[in-house]
C-alpha cells in the first residue's frame, strides 16, 4: 500500500506525442461532444448508434452506415458528419451548445487513418508489468521519468545536496522537516538507513492517512444544523495505524466496506466500517429520518465510487451514467447491498471493558 500511496501521482495518463491521435484524446473528444446522445444511456441514444464501442461505432446506426471505417476516414460516417455544413446532417446538431474544434477532427480523421486503435479505459483494465524504458536506470521510477524528459528533450535537474535531499524526505514521508540533529544523521547513516527509519516513524501514517481521510469525507462534527459533535476518531486511527503496518490494499478495502462481514470479525475490523460512517448527519427535530438515511447511503455511493473505483457514480442515481461503464440497475445493485442495515451507530469498548463482557 506504501507503494501506491508514494506513487499513485507520479505519471500523467494524457499522451506524449502529439503527432499521432491516442485512445486516450479519442476519448476525451467523443465523450464530450458525443456520447450524450451515442453513449451508453439507451433511453438518450440518437439514429441507434453508439459510439462508446468500437464493434457498435464499426456497425453504425439506423443509417446503415459504419460511423468509423478503420484506415478510412474519408468513407467514415463519423467524419463525414462531423465536417458537414448541412443542418440535416451536421453532428453535432445545429443547435449544440458547443462543437469540436478543427484540431479534434483532424485527430479523429487521423485516428481512423491509423486504423482506429481501440483501448479500454485504463481504469478497467488489469495492468501489465512493461520492460524499463530506459534500462540503464535501475530505478523503475526513474526510468519512467527518463524516459518522458528524453521524449520532450529535457535533462535531470541537478543532484540535490545532502541537506536538501534529507529535507525532501523528511517532507514526503512524515510532513516534517529534519532537526539540525536529523540533518548530521543523514550524513552519518545514509539514504536508504534514513527512508527506513521514516517509513517506521508514526508520522508517516498520519502524513499518508490525510488522502484518504479527506476521500472519506473525515469529521468529527455531523456537518448539518448544529453542527454536533461525534465520536469517529477511532476510526482515524485505524487508518493511520494501517498505513503504519503496511496493511495490504485489498485488506485495507475489504476491511472498510465489509469488515463487520467477515468471519469472526473483530473489533479493529468493525472499527474499519467506520469509513461507511462518516456521512453528515442530520439530528434537527423536525427531520424525516428515512429521508437523511437516504441522503447518507447516497452519499456512501458516491464516496466509494470516487475513493475506491475512480468513478463518478451519482449519474447513475438518476439514469444509466452517459460517460463512464455504469448502469442504472448497477448503482442501485450496489445501493442495495450497503441498504442490507439499518444500525445507525457501533460501539467500540477498551480492552478492560472487553475482557469484563
Amino acid at each position: 500500500m506504501r507503494l501506491l500511496l508514494f506513487t499513485a501521482v507520479l505519471f500523467s495518463t494524457h499522451p506524449v506525442n502529439a503527432q499521432s491521435a491516442s485512445p486516450e484524446e479519442v476519448r476525451r473528444i467523443l465523450s464530450e461532444h458525443c456520447w450524450h446522445c451515442h453513449g451508453a444511456d439507451a433511453e438518450q441514444r440518437q439514429g441507434g448508434l453508439r459510439l462508446d464501442q468500437l464493434a457498435a461505432a464499426l456497425q453504425g446506426g439506423d443509417s446503415g452506415k459504419p460511423a468509423i471505417i478503420p484506415g478510412d476516414h474519408s468513407g467514415s460516417e463519423l467524419i463525414r458528419r462531423l465536417t458537414s455544413t448541412d443542418p440535416d446532417l451536421m453532428m453535432p446538431p445545429p443547435d449544440a451548445a458547443k462543437r469540436p474544434a478543427a484540431a479534434d477532427i483532424e485527430l479523429l480523421r487521423s485516428w481512423i487513418a491509423d486504423g482506429a486503435a481501440w483501448d479500454e479505459h485504463w481504469a478497467f483494465t488489469r495492468p501489465q508489468k512493461q520492460a524499463l524504458p530506459v534500462p540503464e536506470f535501475t530505478s523503475p521510477v526513474d526510468s519512467f521519468v527518463a524516459a518522458r524528459l528524453q521524449q520532450h528533450g529535457l535533462q535531470f535537474s541537478p543532484e540535490a545536496s545532502p541537506h536538501e535531499l534529507c529535507r525532501r524526505l523528511y517532507l514526503d514521508l512524515i510532513g516534517l522537516p529534519p532537526t539540525p540533529q536529523q540533518l548530521r544523521d543523514f550524513d552519518e547513516n545514509g539514504f536508504d538507513v534514513t527512508v527506513d527509519m521514516l517509513l517506521k516513524h508514526p508520522a508517516f501514517g498520519q502524513k499518508w492517512a490525510r488522502q484518504w481521510l479527506d476521500l472519506a469525507r473525515y469529521s468529527d462534527t455531523n456537518g448539518f444544523e448544529k453542527d454536533l459533535k461525534r465520536e469517529q476518531w477511532i476510526w482515524r486511527d485505524w487508518v493511520i495505524d494501517a498505513i503504519n503496518q503496511d496493511l495490504p490494499w485489498n485488506q485495507f478495502i475489504i476491511s472498510q466496506i465489509a469488515g463487520d462481514l467477515l468471519p469472526e470479525a473483530t473489533q479493529s475490523e468493525r472499527i474499519a466500517t467506520g469509513f461507511l460512517r462518516n456521512s453528515m448527519i442530520n439530528e434537527e427535530g423536525a427531520i424525516i429520518p428515512e429521508e437523511f438515511r437516504m441522503a447518507e447511503m447516497f452519499d456512501r455511493l458516491d464516496c466509494i465510487g470516487k475513493s475506491v473505483l475512480g468513478l463518478t457514480t451519482q449519474c447513475a442515481q438518476c439514469h444509466t451514467h452517459k460517460y463512464d461503464p455504469l448502469t442504472h440497475t448497477e448503482y442501485y445493485g450496489m445501493f442495495a447491498f450497503l441498504n442490507n442495515t439499518y444500525e445507525a451507530q457501533s460501539w467500540v469498548y477498551t480492552k478492560e471493558q472487553e475482557k469484563k463482557q
